[in-house]
């Protein structure tokens, strides 16, 4: 994390949660935060990079992140997680809903399940982890919800379309949410990340041929990473951006501006 990063005193002490925050973007937004001096919580399935991140952490932080095993399609456990997490350290004032899947798959070799399991994964854990937050939240003074969506419906990418239908979905859901939660001072804000280089991505799909495509397509000439879209969250998050709900607001170095345009 850069030593030169903003700091916001209002996100000190306060009680943060990010789902999927093992690796990649989550790992990011948990790093960030908890250098700010908030008091992290995160789930993920894969244990032992969530334990080395919250070991890695705690020596750094005001508080140590706190990890609890959960998997989000479980929508009864992921709820009672986040109640557990209510319980341990107050109400959560920082909901990021950050996990997520972009597994590719054609249209022709789409089933009913696999469509489901893509919503589950994508989309339909945001609504209830705000089920579940907003009631503290609001009792609380208020906070802010950020959901993670992406470009890539705004790009029409092929071979994945449940994944870019649960993520269209989160600009609506964001919307109509700041709408209904505005009035109890929760602002609820969606970024929708670019092409992000991520450990996830160079595993499966990244390499030199891909870096010079996106960079061609790019307003700004260069690879964003994952520290690109927490330094965004943060301001979400914190008071600094008080006036602002219902936006999508995209990371994408210019991305999508240019696919759009031709």
């Amino acid at each position: 994390m850069n030593a030169n990063i903003t700091l916001y005193p209002s996100l000190q002490d306060r009680v943060v949660f990010v789902s999927g925050g093992g690796s990649g973007i989550g790992a990011a937004l948990v790093e960030h935060f908890a250098l700010q001096g908030a008091q992290v919580a995160f789930c993920d399935i894969d244990r032992d990079a969530s334990a080395a991140l919250a070991t890695r952490l705690a020596p750094l932080c005001r508080h140590a992140p706190y990890f609890v095993y959960s998997d989000i399609r479980d929508i009864a456990a992921y709820q009672a997680s986040l109640a557990d997490v209510e319980a341990r350290f107050g109400a959560i004032r920082v909901l990021l809903n950050n996990a997520g899947r972009d597994d590719r798959h054609s249209l022709a070799e789409l089933t009913p399940e696999y469509w489901d399991n893509c919503l589950a994964l994508n989309l339909k854990h945001h609504v209830f982890a705000i089920q579940q937050v907003a009631p503290g939240m609001a009792a609380a003074g208020g906070g802010a919800i950020i959901n993670l969506g992406s470009i890539s419906w705004m790009r029409g990418r092929p071979n994945l379309v449940g994944y870019t239908t649960s993520k269209a979905g989160i600009a609506g859901l964001s919307r109509t949410l700041a709408r209904e939660l505005g009035e109890q001072n929760i602002r609820v804000n969606a970024i929708a990340p670019g092409a992000i280089a991520t450990d996830r991505q160079a595993a499966l799909w990244r390499d030199p041929e891909e870096d010079r495509r996106f960079i061609e397509l790019q307003c700004l000439k260069y690879r964003l990473d994952a520290g690109h879209v927490a330094r965004t969250a943060l301001f979400l998050a914190a008071d600094d951006s008080d006036g602002i709900t219902g936006q999508n607001i995209i990371v994408d170095a210019g991305l999508a501006q240019v696919s759009v345009a031709g």
